[in-house]
């Protein structure tokens, strides 16, 4: 069955930061922000007027990324904040201190490292790309029940495309495979995010579960992630295919404001193979809509974490 709603997939038009509504008294919680996807997100939404906290592992790096955004926009609310999403402890400590969200951005990621493994002893990439955004998500959900056209984007990629979720060896201690292991964290996202918008329609809550991706973008995870030869082809293919990153952000910037876009819709780039473009709406992998994969990854994502969302369904 499909749990989305039954949109046309054809191009949004042009539509670019410049078109992005005034975010004037929304605040913006950002992750990876001080980078890539989530900078270019971080700067269009401070230029449009909203506060945004800039959720950073790098404190240094988030600082300069600040200093960038206020040589551009001096008047721009911007807070910075340390979020560690390879360790759950520090997942907790950054809610606590969060007093308000209206948009939830669940933008920072690894790709393709070696077996590596979180502070509480997860898969790197599912620990930090699923686990850590599921426990933010709903330890910020109290906060984000009280937003302004409260929205929470989960930002996948292509990849999941090629995702299948390992639950008998969710963490590679068997096998592992880089890519592999990627793939099922971008497909977690989608299943999250999917699942996330049934139970909140399931409950009548107006908060809006958006996914979206960038296509192929110029980013940090090229860099950051991959070594050895992976990193080369990763490399490689980034040049010869990738668009900018502030391209690579329409979509996330599209699904965290536009108001027509509807809870459960994914929005990616619009042209061919979605590698690149402008916003649109575009289609999951059919097995991220499987409503017993959904249930099974909710509760050991429950389980993992420690963490329940307070939501009746």
């Amino acid at each position: 069955m499909n749990d989305t709603p039954e949109e046309d997939a054809g191009s949004t038009g042009q539509w670019t930061a410049d078109d992005v509504p005034s975010q004037i008294g929304r605040t913006a919680v950002v992750t990876g922000a001080n980078s890539g996807i989530g900078f270019e997100t971080a700067r269009a939404l401070a230029g449009r007027g909203a506060q945004v906290v800039m959720a950073v592992r790098n404190e240094a790096k988030g600082t300069e990324a600040i200093e960038r955004i206020q040589d551009e926009y001096p008047d721009a609310t911007l807070e910075l904040r340390y979020l560690d999403l390879a360790d759950l402890d520090t997942v907790r400590e950054f809610a606590a201190t969060v007093r308000r969200v209206d948009v939830l951005i669940n933008n920072a990621g690894v790709m393709m490292p070696p077996h590596s493994k979180t502070a509480q002893g997860y898969e790197l990439q599912f620990g930090v790309n699923h686990l850590g955004h599921f426990a933010l998500t709903a330890l910020l959900f109290e906060d984000l029940r009280k937003g302004k056209d409260a929205r929470v984007v989960t930002v996948s990629s292509r990849a999941h495309l090629n995702g299948r979720m390992h639950f008998d060896d969710l963490h590679g201690e068997h096998e592992y495979s880089r890519a592999g292991y990627y793939a099922q964290s971008k497909l977690a996202n989608v299943v999250f995010g999917l699942e996330l918008h049934r139970r909140l329609k399931a409950s009548g809550s107006p908060i809006r579960s958006v996914l979206a991706h960038p296509g192929v973008a110029a980013t940090n995870l090229q860099n950051t992630g991959p070594t050895g030869l992976t990193k080369v082809v990763a490399q490689l293919g980034s040049r010869l295919k990738a668009q900018p990153a502030e391209m690579g952000a329409l979509p996330v910037l599209y699904a965290a404001t536009h108001p027509d876009v509807e809870s459960g819709q994914f929005i990616g780039p619009d042209a061919r193979n979605e590698q690149k473009g402008y916003p649109t709406v575009v289609e999951p992998l059919d097995a991220a809509r499987d409503r017993g994969v959904a249930r099974r990854l909710w509760e050991v994502s429950e389980e993992l974490t420690g963490v329940r969302f307070p939501l009746d369904y």
